[in-house]
């Protein structure tokens, strides 16, 4: 029988206190780390590199931060909101790499868990289709095919993590909608790219019945 009840509830009170207290500073963080990564995507679909790069400064140390604030606390560094955070971090770093085509970030270089790293690298095709229908707009051009296969060579890579989603976070159910994403996009080029030639043909057409129409 507890002989000082109170002086353990005390205890227990005490180490509750500061572990609410950890848990709320790793909340702020957390949600200033996916501002910061989504503003560095937004930057890069913009062309806008420096402030790309810029977000993505704020978001290392907040990262660095969050990852400090809870070592010694695995059940709060492994709970839903600091592992999407990171997840939302993983993504701005690749899809900013992989925009301007140069090295690609590893888990190591970002300190980030490998399933954490594979689930923000599925959310990178869904910001590729967004760059690739971007530059449609203008025209099809070597760098939507660039992107296309960035897109295939990921996914090809995810499909082969088969693994339980308690070892993956649902990696799982990221690939099926990655696959949907690429399909989708693959069939919005190939309608896009004929529709471009067809106009240009109907433009080298006309031009040729104008010239023939001259005395």
């Amino acid at each position: 029988m507890v002989t000082n009840l109170e002086a353990l509830m005390d205890r227990i009170r005490e180490s509750f206190e500061h572990q609410n207290q950890i848990r709320d500073e790793a909340l702020a963080h957390s949600r200033h780390l996916t501002r910061h990564a989504a503003r560095a995507i937004r930057a890069i679909h913009r062309e806008d590199e420096n402030q790309a790069r810029e977000e993505l400064t704020q978001a290392d140390q907040l990262a660095q931060a969050l990852e400090k604030g809870l070592s010694g606390h695995p059940d709060l560094y492994y709970s839903g909101y600091a592992q999407d955070a990171l997840k939302e971090y993983c993504e701005a770093h690749l899809t900013v790499a992989i925009v301007l085509d140069q090295g690609w970030p590893t888990p190591e270089e970002l300190q980030v868990e490998f399933a954490t790293y594979l689930n923000g690298l599925s959310e990178v095709i869904g910001e590729l289709r967004r760059r690739i229908m971007d530059i449609m707009r203008k025209g099809h051009s070597r760098e939507v095919e660039r992107l296309l296969d960035v897109m295939d060579d990921i996914y090809a890579q995810l499909v082969t993590m088969d693994f339980p989603d308690a070892l993956t976070y649902g990696l799982r159910r990221r690939t099926d909608i990655a696959r949907s994403i690429i399909e989708r996009t693959q069939a919005d080029v190939t309608i896009s790219y004929r529709q471009q030639q067809l106009e240009k043909r109907i433009a080298d057409l006309s031009k040729q019945l104008s010239e023939s129409d001259l005395p």
